[in-house]
This record gives structure tokens, sequence and C-alpha cells, in this order.
């Protein structure tokens, strides 16, 4: 696909920081390519599938250009380990459990749908069903 989806964190309405850390340590292992002036990835999972990834430090992570499963799963694994929701414009807010939705500003939580989708898989249909 090739429009952005945003990783975000939110607490009581507010856009908070993500572990960057974290972020790194997880997609690190699937990096095939680096912008040394930007923060800026290109990953490339163990299928073949490859995203842009855009860290835009501290608040957001921009995947562009992605597809397929192995990008998913590596998606939902980023989402478990930052405690993160997935934004998608035109579409809706990607969350790991229901628990989060009362964490999401006014803006999303009453006027986009919110899908909770655990795996790679699970993701993916959101998107698709948009």
């Amino acid at each position: 696909m090739s429009y952005d989806i945003f990783v975000m964190r939110f607490e009581n309405g507010e856009t908070v920081p993500l572990d960057m850390a974290v972020a790194r340590e997880v997609l690190d292992p699937f990096v095939a390519g680096r912008d040394p002036g930007a923060d800026v990835l290109l990953v490339r999972t163990a299928d073949g599938e490859e995203a842009d990834v855009y860290l835009n430090p501290p608040d957001g992570i921009t995947f562009n250009r992605f597809g397929g499963g192995g990008v998913m799963d590596l998606l939902a694994v980023l989402l478990r380990r930052l405690d993160a929701v997935l934004v998608v414009p035109g579409g809706p807010v990607v969350v790991q459990s229901d628990n989060v939705r009362h964490q999401l500003p006014d803006v999303l939580a009453d006027g986009v749908p919110t899908v909770v989708a655990r795996t790679g898989a699970e993701i993916d249909q959101a998107i698709r069903a948009a």
C-alpha cells in the first residue's frame, strides 16, 4: 500500500512520546537500508515484504509503502511493545485492546471507528476494510 499510517501513543486524550529505544530494538533486525541524514529506514521482513519507516521522535512513527504479512506482523509487535495504536487516515484506529479506547483523543474516540486487532492478519484486515 502506498499511503501513510501512523504509530502513536495516547494518554488521557493527549499524544505522549513513544519509547524510540524500544522501537529501534523491534525494527533494527529488519533494517535493509537507512538514510544517514534522517531517521528513515527501509525494513524488510523474512518473507521479502518491505516498508519505509519514518521515525518522528518523540511522538510518532510513520509506515509508508507497506504491505504483506511480514510487515503487518512486525507492526503488531511494534504496537504491542510500544503500547501504541495505529492511526489509519480515512480508516480506523487500530488498538491492541479495548482498554486503550478511553485514552484516545475525543476526535478519534468519537469520530473514527476503533478496531481491536492484535495480529498482523487482523491489522491487515482492519486496514483493507476501511
